[in-house]
Order: structure tokens, then C-alpha cells, then sequence
């Protein structure tokens, strides 16, 4: 009778342990979607609020203007060199600020990975 239960109470434990391992293996499987980058949502703002004056024309800006999609998306590589460089460094931006944060710097960089969606 004892070896009965103790068959038992082993099978009906491993069938709890199987089953909890094949749940966790799939909650690793089925992770949400990364939220999509894109110049509208996302990009727009960071260079409105940190290319400006300079690169906004209807804001009196002279040099190559980043205020469009269109402008942006075709400079991305000069615009991920330029933020990432060190205040001092020839070629900085934003010219006369700070540095951008890591994170507004990541945004940037994350655009680029996924494709440069526009909307």
C-alpha cells in the first residue's frame, strides 16, 4: 500500500513540475512588442524641442533644416554622429547645450534600427 501511494504522489508530482516549467517556458516566448518608433510619435518633438532655432526655419534657422520627415530620415547618421559626441568636441550638437540624455539618445538610435518609420 505504501509503495501504491508513494508511485502515486511521485507521478502526480511530476506532473505538476512539468507543467510549471512548460508555462514559464512559455510566458518567456510570448513577450509583448516593443512599442514602434516613430518620427511623428517620437522623433518630431526631440527636434523640435532640441534642433531649435538653428535647424527650424520658420523659427529663423539657417542651417540644414531637420524640421521635416523627409530631412530628418535622410540625416539620421550625421544627426546620431553629432549628438553623440562630447560637448568640445568639433562637430558637437547641440551646439551650445548640454549633451542629450542616454535615453533621448537611444530613441534616436532605435528609429534607425526599426526602419525609420515615418507614422
Amino acid at each position: 500500500m505504501k509503495k501504491t501511494l508513494f508511485v502515486i504522489v511521485l507521478l502526480v508530482s511530476s506532473v505538476l513540475l512539468y507543467n510549471c516549467h512548460s508555462s514559464k517556458k512559455m510566458m518567456a516566448t510570448t513577450r509583448p512588442a516593443a512599442p514602434k518608433i516613430t518620427y511623428a510619435a517620437n522623433i518630431q518633438d526631440l527636434v523640435a524641442t532640441n534642433c531649435t532655432p538653428c535647424h527650424i526655419p520658420a523659427k529663423g534657422g539657417f542651417k540644414k533644416p531637420l524640421d521635416t520627415y523627409a530631412a530628418a530620415s535622410a540625416n539620421i547618421d550625421e544627426m546620431l554622429t553629432r549628438i553623440q559626441l562630447n560637448p568640445g568636441d568639433k562637430g558637437f550638437m547641440p551646439f551650445k547645450h548640454e549633451k542629450l540624455s542616454d535615453s533621448t539618445i537611444a530613441l534616436f538610435k532605435a528609429w534607425k534600427a526599426t526602419g525609420v518609420a515615418e507614422n
